[in-house]
């Protein structure tokens, strides 16, 4: 079975790099999000650490406001109702149509691509 797996996963592989009909299209946008997505979660334990070691040099007998992580978790949240409601209306162009998941998937790859790099900016400049 574990070798069917990894057949069928080097397959999908050889598809996207030249996709030719929509199905294929589609499985590889989602693909190219899924990677996204996994770059954005390594980048954010990074940034995440880095702000919480922040927070530790906090001086809190004169600063009442929030820690830096706890503003970057309220961003990251906010940040994520933001791509996905976005992304879905993006793909209302092709609202019920077999385009849709495709420019669902690529509005997020696209958009979380963009996050993973202000992310890793946050943890570098602070």
């Amino acid at each position: 079975m574990t070798g069917l797996l990894f057949f069928l996963g080097a397959a999908a592989s050889a598809v996207c790099d030249d996709p030719q009909t929509q199905t294929d299209m589609t499985i590889c946008a989602g693909k190219d999000y899924a990677a996204a997505d996994e770059e954005l979660n390594a980048q954010w334990a990074i940034t995440a650490k880095h702000m919480k070691e922040y927070d530790n040099t906090l001086d809190r007998s004169h600063d009442t406001r929030p820690g830096y992580f706890e503003t970057l978790l309220k961003a990251q949240r906010a940040w994520l109702s933001y791509r996905d409601a976005h992304c879905t209306s993006a793909g209302y162009y092709a609202r019920g149509g077999s385009l849709e998941p495709l420019l669902v998937s690529s509005c997020k790859a696209e958009l979380t691509r963009e996050r993973t790099a202000q992310l890793r900016e946050l943890a570098e400049t602070n």
